[in-house]
């Protein structure tokens, strides 16, 4: 049984780990369970446009391996896990959200609606459609331009162009893979973040559709001696803590 560490405890462990033990294999099952609360991580307007892509296959892990540029911590992973994207999901993610919402507010004699409900649901059905709409990256310019003009008036969501809904989306895979790597720490397990590979070559091996992006890779195992390469470095704290 794995003494589970505290949130405080698994952060201060965790590590980007280069070398991990051949000798000392990980349990898939708690790779899932790790992923699971990785789905729980915050993420923009409920719309968790991710996917997890768990890779236990010593065989495709020996193929993703030179698409990571031969890392360490790729070659000697005992599972990987690659962080996707699916920004072309919003249509699909939004209906689920309205029909959660269809479960929070059954209709009622009158079918008055709360004016939560209306927000929620003008929310989802017309602000949500407005933002990820695009074509050709044109839509997005022209949604700018309005946008700026009303900004000049009122404090407004200038993010509208199609550049700026990936970023929001890899934002958030990202808040989805840190959830996973400190899980893992408080496990006893060992991941390193791998920003570094040939995206295109890793999306053919896993047959990902056009719209799908590698956010990351990360790899799993339990640390070698020599798995971790120094003493962790950070710029102090007053440089980058403002207190206002």
């Amino acid at each position: 049984m794995i003494l589970e560490k505290t949130v405080s405890e698994a952060i201060k462990h965790r590590r980007s780990v280069r070398i991990y033990d051949a000798k000392k294999p990980i349990e898939s099952k708690i790779v899932k369970e790790c992923l699971e609360l990785a789905a729980l991580a915050p993420n923009s307007s409920n719309m968790q446009l991710w996917e997890f892509h768990h890779i236990s296959s010593k065989e495709i892990i020996a193929k993703i391996a030179p698409f990571c540029f031969n890392q360490n911590a790729a070659k000697t992973a005992q599972e990987l896990v690659v962080f996707v994207t699916r920004k072309d999901l919003w249509r699909k993610r939004s209906k689920a959200n309205l029909e959660m919402i269809d479960k929070l507010f059954p209709p009622t004699p009158n079918n008055q609606k709360s004016g939560r409900e209306k927000t929620i649901r003008n929310y989802y059905g017309k602000i949500i459609p407005f933002a990820y709409s695009d074509f050709l990256g044109i839509l997005g310019y022209i949604k700018f331009v309005l946008v700026s003009a009303i900004g000049i008036f009122k404090p407004i969501y200038r993010q509208v162009k199609n550049s700026d809904m990936r970023i929001v989306a890899h934002k958030t895979c990202g808040l989805a893979a840190e959830n996973f790597m400190i899980s893992m720490a408080a496990k006893g397990y060992d991941t390193c973040p791998m920003e570094g590979s040939d995206t295109l070559r890793v999306k053919k091996l896993l047959n990902l559709p056009f719209g799908a992006e590698i956010n990351m890779i990360v790899s799993c195992g339990i640390r070698d001696e020599k798995g971790v390469y120094g003493e962790r470095f950070r710029v102090p704290f007053n440089e980058i803590y403002k207190e206002i």
